[in-house]
C-alpha cells in the first residue's frame, strides 16, 4: 500500500488574507493543490518552489508568515 504524506505552503496578499497550497505525495508521485483557486498539477521535482511561484504569480501572496517571526527576534 502507497504511503500518502502531506504538508503545505502557505503565504499572505497584501490585504493580509492567506493563501496555502498542499503537496501531497503518494509514493514518488507528489500533486500540488491550491486552496484558494483550485489549480492543480503534478510536481516531481521542487514541489515547494513551484507552489510558492503559483502563490506569488496567482494571487500576489508573497509574505511568509514563518519569516516575519524570525526576523522580528
Amino acid at each position: 500500500m502507497p504511503q500518502i504524506d502531506s504538508s503545505k505552503v502557505s503565504r499572505w496578499d497584501r490585504h493580509g488574507r492567506e493563501h496555502v497550497v498542499r503537496v501531497q505525495r503518494t509514493g514518488v508521485q507528489r500533486t500540488i493543490k491550491c486552496d484558494t483557486c483550485g489549480w492543480r498539477r503534478p510536481a516531481q521535482f521542487l514541489p515547494w518552489l513551484k507552489a510558492e511561484e503559483h502563490l506569488a504569480e496567482a494571487h500576489q501572496a508573497t509574505v511568509d508568515p514563518t519569516a516575519t517571526a524570525t526576523a522580528e527576534r
